[in-house]
């Protein structure tokens, strides 16, 4: 664009004015210009190519930095750059617990959202043997940090996100699984079962299931399909909790021989170990398209593969120059140099190639631009460790016989052997939807396009919402020369939901990380369809699952809420991005 103004659309300069703009900043290109300087800071030599480089990445929103990045990145704040980090574990007493509480709480005022595995915490009922007091269990604990949450936001701090894990066969499983049935209970919370492939199989065979506690001498059996059933249930009812298969994530691990991960990010694309943090960052696919709506429209995989390459740059640079809410997380995120590069406007970038989202050549497109990303980002880390050093961590030998690392190119491997790699991780594609939102209404992550014109609810800097208009990115393209709607479009109610399931199962096998998706339902789905998505994503190899059908818990995607209500802290609204 010639002009200064990005902007096509009331609403995104509002998401910058409201969320990223700095004081003084008079327009967007003075905001990417301040992030880029702000990153740059990290090299010793050729500072200004860099600053230069990354401006250029950033420009017309070609690259989408996490949300933190954007809104703090030069700002001199004390704040964090990271979007969200998984705490440590919860040690079994009274004393850790409320230290780890502290802990999220001080990671909350910084910016960032918080995971936690409270499969630690020992079941409800049962004594302890240090003082013969008797247990609450972790739910109760659950509430305690809900109204950390809450009342760090009446202090004026970002909306809080928190996820929360269990694993499923601990005892106190069921009384995770229907907690959300209150609609008051835990609203600042998401929650995720941790789900071994052993409880699938268990499951497919009618067997029994075992809960059990670590020190506790009796164990309570139940049926594996009842508690499956049960999961499933919730999620119908309530829209959670959603799933993690945890084996599944754990194989593909490039640190599976020094790591168990046990919990997400809020929003799931990051499994982390403790204290690990979101360094996260996607790519604009809409803006690698040549021709769109033309004949001869394609996407540009060159040049795809060098933006790549710089955001990988740009990525590794946040983990030097971020403050951190604790030592704890400043010490895991440089043993590891974790980051997190993925894709946005992926269901828009189809519409301009002519290609419907639920299509064999749409999956095939999509897990095309994976591959180049994964490649090229790969490629770019294993030089960043020839020029400043392979991550702390790192022995290839394990690295290279993880699920994941074999699975890279021939090339690659050897690349890796020879000289290492910067990063332990790369790539992870998260819901980007503010940041999706700020740049022109874009699909945001890997979602289909919700629809052609809707209603959006934003929160104001005088913490009221406002409804805007708001029109998908794609069609404002299409409506500069014509009417109607582009021929590819299809909107997300109308897509099946297996199409969903078979788009994140085409992307799985290039990511490092994992997948933010919501598979949106239909609130007239029979329970039994709905329950077979968990089914075929566990088959399909995917490391979560979450599904949404509209119900009197959580309303529906996009709705008005009611005067005074809550927002929940990981929907649409949230600022998790």
């Amino acid at each position: 664009m010639t002009t200064n103004d990005p902007f096509r659309m009331d609403i995104s300069r509002h998401i910058w004015e409201t969320r990223y703009r700095a004081t003084g900043e008079a327009d967007m290109r003075a905001t990417w210009k301040r992030v880029a300087e702000a990153i740059a800071q990290a090299e010793n030599a050729e500072r200004e190519q860099w600053i230069k480089h990354f401006t250029a990445l950033l420009d017309d929103f070609r690259f989408l930095p996490g949300g933190r990045i954007l809104a703090g990145a030069g700002t001199g704040h004390r704040v964090t750059l990271f979007n969200c980090f998984v705490m440590g574990e919860i040690a079994d007493d009274l004393e850790h617990i409320f230290e780890a509480l502290k802990e999220g709480a001080l990671t909350m005022q910084h910016g960032g959202g918080v995971g936690y595995d409270f499969s630690t915490l020992r079941p409800a009922g049962t004594v302890a043997t240090a003082t013969g007091s008797i247990a609450s269990g972790p739910v109760s604990f659950m509430r305690i940090w809900d109204a950390m949450c809450a009342t760090m936001l009446s202090t004026g701090a970002r909306r809080g996100a928190m996820m929360a894990t269990l694993r499923c066969d601990h005892p106190d499983i069921e009384r995770f699984v229907d907690a959300k049935r209150d609609p008051t209970a835990l609203r600042h919370f998401n929650l995720s079962v941790l789900v071994s492939d052993a409880f699938m199989t268990a499951v497919a065979n009618n067997g029994d299931w075992p809960l059990v506690f670590p020190g506790l001498v009796e164990a309570r059996t139940v049926k594996a399909r009842e508690l499956w059933q049960r999961i499933l249930r919730a999620a119908y009812d309530t829209a959670e909790p959603g799933v993690l298969f945890v084996d599944t994530i754990n194989r593909d691990n490039t640190l599976a021989d020094r790591e168990t991960l046990t919990a997400t990010n809020p929003c799931g694309e990051i499994p982390l170990p403790p204290y690990g943090a979101c360094d996260l960052g996607s790519l604009n696919l809409t803006a690698f398209v040549i021709s769109p709506y033309a004949a001869e429209a394609r996407l540009d995989l060159d040049a795809l593969a060098d933006a790549a390459g710089t955001a990988v740059r740009f990525l590794d640079n946040v983990i030097d120059v971020s403050r951190y809410p604790l030592p704890a997380q400043a010490g895991q995120a440089r043993r590891t140099r974790r980051i997190g590069l993925g894709i946005t406007g992926l269901a828009d970038a189809l519409v301009m190639l002519g290609l419907g989202y639920d299509s064999d050549a749409a999956r095939e497109l999509a897990a095309t631009a994976m591959r180049t990303l994964r490649d090229a980002a790969y490629r770019a880390s294993v030089g960043l460790a020839r020029e400043k050093g392979a991550f702390p961590a790192f022995e290839a030998e394990a690295f290279l016989a993880s699920g994941f690392a074999r699975r890279l190119p021939a090339d690659l491997r050897d690349a890796i052997a020879v000289h290492g790699i910067r990063n332990s991780h790369l790539l992870a594609i998260a819901p980007a939807g503010t940041i999706s939102l700020l740049a022109n209404n874009l699909s945001s992550g890997v979602e289909p396009v919700f629809a052609a014109e809707a209603e959006r609810r934003v929160l104001g800097s005088d913490g009221e919402y406002r409804l805007h208009r708001v029109v998908d990115y794609a069609c404002q393209l299409w409506q500069q020369q014509g009417a109607g709607l582009p021929p590819a479009f299809v909107e997300a109610q109308r897509i099946d939901p297996r199409a969903h399931l078979q788009m994140q199962a085409a992307l799985q096998p290039f990511v490092d990380n994992a997948i933010s998706k919501t598979i949106n339902v239909a609130a007239d789905m029979p329970f039994e369809r709905f329950a077979d998505l968990y089914r075929q994503a566990h088959a399909l190899g995917l490391k979560g699952c979450t599904v949404f059908r509209p119900n009197p818990v959580t309303g529906a995607i996009l709705s008005q809420p009611p005067a005074g209500e809550q927002i929940h802290c990981c929907g649409l609204e949230r600022e998790a991005d």
